[in-house]
Parts: structure tokens; sequence; C-alpha cells
């Protein structure tokens, strides 16, 4: 399915109204105030994530590295290193388990490309909700097909307990399937599409919609889909009884 693009003066009213938003690639950079090029940048870092060990399937088929930050309005601190966690009720296979990744490459987070995405969607998020603290998440993954498939999300459609998500599309090789569905969370509509062009950002309102991408299979002897999602969350990480500090 082709994707319908949101024009981005229509991206905060549409996560106030219907949950979601789909940017194209030229857009992600104007909101980023990062030319493409400074985006494109980042993508050889992918080729340096480590296998996630914690995948109760058995499989190998994913790889990632994953960061926190905390943004007060323009401003962009990153945390000490710490485990992902995310309870049963957000995600019923992996939940309950503090799942200590590798961090993303200090090299990766000083670039400008980085830094321009995260805080932009800080920004916008802030003048959507009007909340000033957001405790930021980052991950990098890779999904690859060496075992004959790969799955972008084992726990099928699912929220991230968070406030937004970014879902952006960074590459992908040699692969067909990884179709993006979006369910309204407490209602019948849905949209599918599977995002091709490096740079696509899909915004979700985590508590309105639903979300999840289908398996990937190679085109050829094997393929890959590479992603950056960021969570944005207030009142603190997952998991913690307490706003953590910087």
């Amino acid at each position: 399915m082709t994707p319908d693009f949101t024009p981005l003066d229509q991206v905060a009213p549409a996560l106030r109204t219907q949950g979601w938003a789909l940017l194209a690639p030229a857009d992600v950079a104007a909101l980023s105030g990062t030319p493409l090029a400074q985006l494109d940048a980042l993508a050889p870092s992918w080729d340096q994530l480590e296998l996630d060990n914690y995948l109760k399937d058995g499989g190998r088929y994913r790889r990632r590295r994953h960061s926190c930050f905390v943004q007060r309005g323009a401003e962009l601190a990153q945390t000490a290193h710490r485990a992902h966690w995310q309870s049963v009720e957000y995600n019923a296979l992996h939940g309950g388990m503090h799942r200590m990744f590798a961090p993303v490459l200090p090299e990766t987070v000083e670039q400008p490309g980085w830094q321009g995405l995260l805080t932009a969607l800080g920004r916008l998020f802030t003048a959507v909700r009007g909340e000033e603290r957001w405790y930021v998440e980052a991950h990098q993954f890779r999904i690859d097909t060496a075992d004959g498939i790969g799955r972008p999300t084992p726990e099928g459609a699912h929220r991230d307990g968070v406030d937004y998500v970014a879902v952006i599309l960074v590459g992908r090789h040699s692969i067909k399937g990884g179709e993006t569905r979006i369910f309204e969370a407490e209602g019948p509509n849905g949209k599918r599409f599977t995002m091709t062009e490096p740079w696509t950002m899909l915004l979700l309102d985590d508590a309105t919609v639903i979300h999840e991408s289908t398996p990937i299979q190679p085109l050829g002897e094997h393929g890959h889909r590479d992603t950056l999602v960021i969570t944005y969350r207030t009142g603190g990480f997952q998991g913690e009884s307490e706003p953590a500090g910087t």
C-alpha cells in the first residue's frame, strides 16, 4: 500500500485528532533542521549493532543498540546507560525483563543529524501536549533474514507504554514484507502501508493507537531492514518510581 504522507504543517493536528502522522523524508529533514545528507551519515552505524540475546522465540534475526536521554526544552542530555524495561501490559512477550542492550555509539549520538532529529521531535511533542520535559529512549534496530525470516515486532500489535513513538525507516535491502499496520486502540479503523524510502517517519500517539510491522523475507540470499525507534514519555522512564536525573 502506498503511504499517504501528512503535510508538515498538519503533523501536530493529525497527532491530536487521529493519533498518528506519516512524514516524507524531505519533511523529516526540514523538521530536524538538518539536510538529508546529515541523516544519511547516521546509516553506517547500523552495521555496528549487536545481537539481541533476549528474544524468547529463540531467533537471531534482531540486532540493536539502545540509549536514553532527557530533554528539557531545546536541551537534550544523555543519561547514564540503563536497561530497557516494559511491563507485560504493553509487551506480553518481553515485558517484565530488564534488558540491557549495547549503547548507541558516542560518535553516532554526537552527529548533527541525531541531535537535530531527537530535539526536533521533543519540541514537536511539546507543541502538541504542552509538556516541557521528556524521557527519551532511542533504539537502533536491524532485522535480518539470515535464517529465512525476520520479525520486526515479534510481540505482535502493541503499544509501547509511552506518550509518543517515532518509527523511522533507515533502509531496506533485498527484502519483501515489513508492512506497517496501525489500529485504533478503542475503535474499528486501521491503516496499512509499507515504508520504502529512507527517513520516512511514522509518529504515533501511544495512548490512542496500536501498531505492528509484518515479517520480512529475503529477495535474494539474505536481506535486512533498519529502523530507528524513538519513544518520548513524561514522568520518568518505564520501571522507575521516581524521575531520573541526567
